[in-house]
């Protein structure tokens, strides 16, 4: 690989959204607002691939700017047309455990954004590598019309019921602004591979 190309898996998040083109407009409007917040700081863009809903808002946003916006995207969603037609890159993958992988890999960091099962899923897998000491990246969650925050009130729960350690709240950083995600990036608390001697309490 090339110091180009690897410059720009480096300045690369992984976005987590939703497809809904039904929920309230506030959050396609975040999702927006946080695609032309990265790209205006130079940060790529690796997401789902997807068209519509906070998906297509957070690509049209990044694109606003001239941002980098790379899809993945299951072939079975390309054979729906799913996907987003006017990316950087849509590289179609065999299926959702790949395309999670490569979201992963392609990237240096993790937002999420308010979603459903597929966001959260992803959301807590993230979580969990970096409990395991596997992902040591940022994890940051935009909290649109506090939607994170019965999540963030069970994983506390989990840490007072000893299912996990205190030290884990600081997996994650929470904004309530998609513009706010960049600082929150930069400022996170560093993770190092020695979480796993409390990853098991």
């Amino acid at each position: 690989m090339d110091i180009a190309n690897q410059r720009l898996i480096e300045r690369s998040v992984c976005v987590y959204c939703a497809s809904s083109r039904t929920s309230h407009a506030d959050y396609r409007q975040a999702a927006y607002r946080l695609g032309v917040a990265l790209a205006e700081q130079g940060f790529g863009i690796v997401y789902g691939g997807g068209a519509v809903g906070s998906m297509g808002a957070l690509a049209d946003g990044a694109l606003s700017r001239d941002g980098r916006v790379v899809g993945i995207l299951p072939q079975f969603m390309a054979d729906l047309e799913w996907g987003h037609t006017g990316l950087t890159e849509l590289q179609l993958v065999e299926d959702m455990r790949t395309r999670k992988h490569l979201m992963l890999t392609r990237s240096q960091a993790v937002v999420a954004l308010p979603g459903g099962t597929g966001t959260l899923e992803e959301l807590f897998e993230a979580i969990t590598l970096k409990r395991l000491g596997l992902y040591l990246n940022p994890i940051v969650l935009v909290n649109t019309r506090a939607f994170f925050d019965p999540l963030l009130d069970l994983l506390s729960r989990a840490v007072e019921e000893h299912f996990m350690d205190q030290r884990h709240l600081l997996m994650w950083q929470v904004v309530a602004q998609p513009e706010e995600v960049p600082d929150a990036l930069a400022n996170a608390p560093a993770w190092t591979a020695a979480a796993r001697s409390f990853a098991a309490i």
